[in-house]
């Protein structure tokens, strides 16, 4: 029994005597390699040379799940300080305990908030012991933010469905699920485009987009021709935030509505993208639809474009391979006499092929 407590207290009289004090030095924010993360300085108040081992744990400072781990070599300390860097703890141990993470030893860390843990192990034979550790944030953030380009700044849109266009954050290397958040918002009177964005409630938002363009939906609420508008886009990793684009502003001109009047015979040929022109129906819908793809049967809706967006019919209807004229009677569905509607139909390619009525 005194031999073990005798070999205790030696013990405890080596790590005593071997306090080791660890300032790291990581940017708090920025593009990162894994390199920089081993910018360590030790500082030995041990009369003799120790030896050590340096340990890092990253986690997710959002979800608190570990990122990576890494051990260095054993390093040799002499007593006062020590600048160490990559190639003073070369070969490093890696772990990877996410699947995004980037596997090359001098890869970018992904974009993102993360805590980084260090500890400092006194290696005693087989034994070792803890005689340091600290813990410090850091964020990963692109050098450039996304770009907005079209349409630009304070520029007067032709068309009430614009088309919107942006240029991805830089570098795309440090992102493994670049998505964005686009958001439109009315500017009132007096108001800026930064706070009309930061306190209205938004005309249009949508997430997740995966392409760097948007065309504004016939769905959404109709842009008005006597109202200013705000948009931007915020680019994420997966879900976590990376970086905001400015905040531009526009108007839109519309376009003029070109009203055509279909007799019985006639069958107005469907369109990918919708312009200003508008149909009128009576009795019944007659479009003609070239079903490239090939399907036995096809979706179609009647959407109401008033401020509601309701959907006022809702079916299925069977076609075959090549022009086929489709005639849906209008009379039972209670359309509203010189109401616009959009009928829009989807394939099995989830295109939409679409057009604008008005139901006289």
């Amino acid at each position: 029994m005194r031999r073990f407590i005798l070999i205790a207290l030696m013990l405890l009289s080596l790590q005593a005597s071997a306090q080791v004090n660890m300032t790291v030095q990581l940017p708090p924010t920025g593009v990162m390699q894994k390199a920089q993360l081993w910018n360590i300085l030790l500082v030995s108040g041990a009369a003799s040379p120790i030896r050590v081992r340096v340990e890092l744990r990253i986690t997710d400072s959002q979800t608190n799940q570990p990122v990576l781990t890494g051990a260095s070599r054993i390093i040799s300390l002499s007593r006062g300080a020590k600048q160490l860097q990559v190639a003073d703890v070369s070969p490093i141990d890696y772990e990877y305990l996410s699947h995004t993470s980037d596997r090359n030893v001098n890869g970018l860390l992904m974009a993102g908030t993360y805590t980084a843990c260090y500890s400092v192990f006194l290696l005693s034979g087989d034994a070792s012991s803890l005689i340091a550790e600290d813990c410090l944030p850091f964020a990963v953030e692109p050098v450039s933010p996304p770009l907005l380009n079209n349409p630009a700044d304070q520029s007067v849109v032709e068309g009430n469905l614009p088309q919107f266009t942006w240029i991805p954050p830089a570098p795309v290397t440090i992102f493994s699920d670049l998505n964005y958040d686009f958001t439109i918002v009315e500017v009132r009177k007096g108001q800026s485009e930064a706070e009309a964005m930061q306190v209205n409630i938004p005309v249009y938002r949508t997430g997740h987009l995966k392409d760097q363009f948007l065309n504004y939906p016939v769905s959404a609420i109709a842009l008005d021709t006597a109202k200013s508008y705000a948009w931007t886009v915020v680019a994420r990793n997966n879900t976590q935030f990376a970086a905001q684009a400015e905040i531009w502003g526009f108007r839109v001109k519309g376009v003029a509505k070109e009203n055509t009047v279909v007799s019985e015979d006639t069958y107005v040929q469907l369109k990918r993208e919708l312009d200003g022109s508008v149909v009128a129906f009576s009795g019944a819908l007659q479009v003609g639809y070239n079903n490239d793809a090939g399907d036995a049967k096809i979706v179609y809706e009647i959407i109401s474009l008033d401020a509601a967006r309701s959907i006022v019919k809702s079916a299925s209807l069977p076609v075959e391979p090549g022009m086929n004229n489709i005639n849906i009677p209008l009379t039972k569905l209670s359309l509203a006499n010189g109401r616009s509607y959009l009928f829009r139909l989807k394939n099995s390619r989830n295109e939409n092929w679409q057009i604008k009525f008005v139901y006289k």
